[in-house]
């Protein structure tokens, strides 16, 4: 099994969504598990939360120092997939609601180190766990089934952020493109034998920076939210099962600002009338005071497996995103409003007040529901349309090496060879003024003139090829990549491989060393050449090596290497304090309410209500896998979970009075979908406090009941 040594859960470069870009873990397993099968394969899906500590620790993403998470807008996981041959080789693929994780960043960048206070041990130990439970949980329900490849154009989810560097790629390159960025997405469809379609994963390139550095709310951003968007389509389908064609008008609707997405328990019935006896009713439900709760779990997720069904997974996957940004209104001046500065995207000379648009702007979080949602409608275009079958062997080929100095051969102009040297790992100094997504905290303007152990790894599914790449490469390096790889593969004698080849990038992959553009673009240094680390050759690099990759697959011979990266989890230092202890005003327990919602008070759907409670700090337990939030519905006399805090409709806000408090409270807040049955409901609210001498002890509480009509 092969796996990054060093996960990290709040590492991502300034340019980079926060912490929830995804990023992409890739591992080899071999020789176990169900025996033959007349199908080609064996496939299987697995999901897991991943949340981290929701409080105290800075989202990364930026280098925002004041970027400290403060809540849950959704949750985070890890998504994967297992294909198999029947009594063969087979790979897992893990996608995670997360960046990048890095053994460089720990050693070789201040910026990371300071603004994070150094290594979070809950962090890592959260995504290790849940890379580890979504590929068991793939691993048991692999099943015989068939896999379909589909792609198509998605024109209006991502632009090119620096468009001048690309530019400077060469008139002739340039024109055999019709856009500077890649709209191609390509998606694999997963078809079990037993109960049909049960999953799909995808790669598209575009930044996951719809949340801006201001945000302080644990997000999937716009990846997450499709994922998010699609499983939800799946579950109200009734997907694990063979569907037919659905009608694109009811996709249009289904995430349209005034029908938020749905995420709701099967056992809820379909919206009643809203009678006086009902607001009567829900005027008769105060809140119910804290109280304390036995043990740690807490609550079952709402959605959760039923015995022999697997759940449907559905993960959007990044891919040459490096200079694409999902803030498809441009870049303007948040002083006058104007466009900023081409060529190095300021204003006025100052980097600072360069900020990028989204198409819901100025709510970040309506420009991460629209970028999300296009991502679903044309990842649900293409699954259903899919028709393609993945047919041919599973094989992989994975080697380390020093990027500091490779050599790598070059053709010359008059025909012959010459060697070049990659460069021992350097920042340029546009790095430090951030890009158009999120700019620098100092007054650096793009354009301005160790170790480096890295993986690289090739995966077969019969025609499709993933080339997993430890950093983000932009929009032209990945053309020339894939490129590069498609001919050695199409080239091959042994016709292996033919013209119907699906070559995809998926960046960002088991470990992370910033950015890779092309020769052309390094020389204008803008961020992203800027943060190409090892010169301006890096990207020849990879494709020399890439090849190497490839044609041994081809040859079916093993790759030699001689490096490995350190382990270097002994050598983290930890700089945030723990929690020392919670506590309560006189008189009040945890899980008593703060502020109530109002007393006889009725809302309408699409309008948003909300509750405060008191609470203690999130990081005394990430609640994994269960939630510090509900929405209940009242039926029949019972509370039923309808909501929780992995719901796009519903936020968790965590604050303290002051910055050193050991009281604080929690904030649920809700816009009520419209397709929320109308009824009464409350809040509940979950948490774990620390007491000064003792240990943890869990609460619980809940809101005054109110109606929805």
């Amino acid at each position: 099994m092969e796996a990054s040594s060093c996960l990290r859960y709040q590492i991502c470069g300034p340019g980079s969504k926060r912490i929830w870009l995804c990023l992409f873990l890739v591992l080899v397993l071999q020789n176990c598990g169900p025996a033959l099968s007349a199908s080609p394969y064996l496939v299987g899906m697995g999901m897991y939360d991943i949340t981290g500590p929701a409080a105290d620790v800075n989202l990364m993403g930026y280098a925002n120092a004041e970027q400290i998470a403060s809540g849950i807008h959704f949750r985070l996981k890890a998504r994967a997939f297992i294909v198999a041959e029947p009594n063969g080789k087979r790979v897992v693929f893990v996608n995670l609601d997360a960046c990048m994780a890095s053994q460089l960043v720990t050693i070789k960048y201040v910026v990371y180190i300071v603004t994070s206070l150094g290594f979070v041990r809950q962090s890592f130990d959260v995504i290790v766990d849940g890379i580890e439970q979504t590929i068991v949980e793939a691993h048991n329900n692999l099943r015989p089934g068939k896999i379909y490849v589909n792609k198509g154009d998605l024109l209006d989810a991502g632009v090119n952020r620096s468009p001048s560097a690309y530019l400077n790629n060469p008139a002739e390159e340039r024109s055999k493109y019709q856009y500077n960025v890649d709209k191609e997405m390509t998606l694999v469809k997963f078809v079990a034998d037993d109960v049909g379609p049960i999953g799909s994963f995808n790669w598209f390139a575009t930044h996951g920076t719809s949340m801006s550095r201001t945000n302080s709310l644990i997000s999937g951003d716009n990846k997450g939210a499709a994922a998010r968007f699609m499983e939800d389509w799946a579950e109200q389908n009734g997907i694990p099962k063979q569907v037919g064609q659905v009608n694109p008008a009811d996709l249009e609707s289904f995430h349209k600002p005034s029908g938020l997405p749905r995420r709701v328990s099967s056992i809820i019935p379909e919206p009643n009338e809203l009678t006086d006896d009902l607001i009567q009713l829900a005027s008769s439900y105060e809140a119910s005071g804290g109280r304390r709760l036995s043990g740690s779990s807490i609550t079952r997720r709402i959605r959760s497996t039923q015995p022999n069904k697997p759940k449907f997974v559905s993960a959007f996957c990044q891919s040459n995103c490096g200079d694409v940004s999902p803030n498809v209104l441009g870049t303007f001046c948040i002083d006058t409003g104007l466009p900023c500065d081409f060529n190095h995207s300021t204003c006025n000379g100052k980097n600072e007040l360069c900020y990028g648009r989204g198409p819901g702007y100025p709510d970040e979080f309506e420009s991460t529901r629209v970028i999300g949602n296009r991502q679903f409608l044309k990842a649900v275009d293409l699954f259903n349309s899919a028709s393609e079958e993945i047919q041919g062997k599973v094989d992989y080929r994975h080697t380390y090496l020093d990027f500091s100095q490779l050599e790598v051969s070059l053709p010359t102009s008059t025909g012959g060879q010459q060697v070049v040297k990659t460069c021992p790992a350097a920042m340029g100094f546009a790095f430090a003024a951030g890009t158009t997504d999120g700019p620098g905290a100092f007054d650096f303007k793009q354009g301005d003139t160790k170790p480096a152990i890295l993986p690289i790894q090739i995966i077969r599914i019969g025609q499709l090829v993933i080339l997993c790449v430890p950093g983000e490469f932009t929009t032209m390096a990945g053309r020339r990549l894939r490129d590069a790889v498609k001919t050695v593969l199409t080239s091959d004698k042994s016709g292996q491989f033919n013209n119907n080849i699906h070559v995809v990038l998926a960046g960002l992959t088991n470990t992370y060393s910033q950015y890779v553009t092309t020769f052309e673009e390094y020389e204008i240094q803008r961020y992203e050449g800027a943060s190409t680390l090892y010169g301006p050759h890096t990207l020849s690099a990879y494709i020399q090596e890439f090849q190497k990759l490839a044609t041994a697959m081809l040859a079916n011979k093993e790759v030699p290497t001689n490096f490995q990266p350190p382990d270097l989890l002994d050598r983290q230092i930890g700089l945030l304090p723990g929690v020392m202890f919670d506590s309560t005003p006189p008189g009040v327990k945890f899980g008593d309410v703060s502020s109530d919602v109002p007393a006889n008070s009725t809302f309408r759907k699409g309008s948003t209500v909300n509750a405060t409670f008191h609470t203690a700090c999130p990081r005394n337990d990430l609640l994994t896998d269960g939630t510090f939030a509900l929405v209940e519905k009242l039926e029949s006399g019972n509370w039923i979970p309808a909501y929780d805090d992995d719901d796009w409709s519903l936020r968790f806000k965590w604050s303290r009075p002051l910055r050193l408090s050991p009281r604080s409270f929690a904030t649920l807040e809700w816009t009520i979908p419209e397709d929320a049955p109308s009824g009464v409901y409350r809040f509940r609210h979950f948490g774990a406090s620390k007491p000064l001498i003792g240990s943890i002890k869990h609460f619980t509480g809940t809101s005054r009941a109110f109606a929805v009509r």
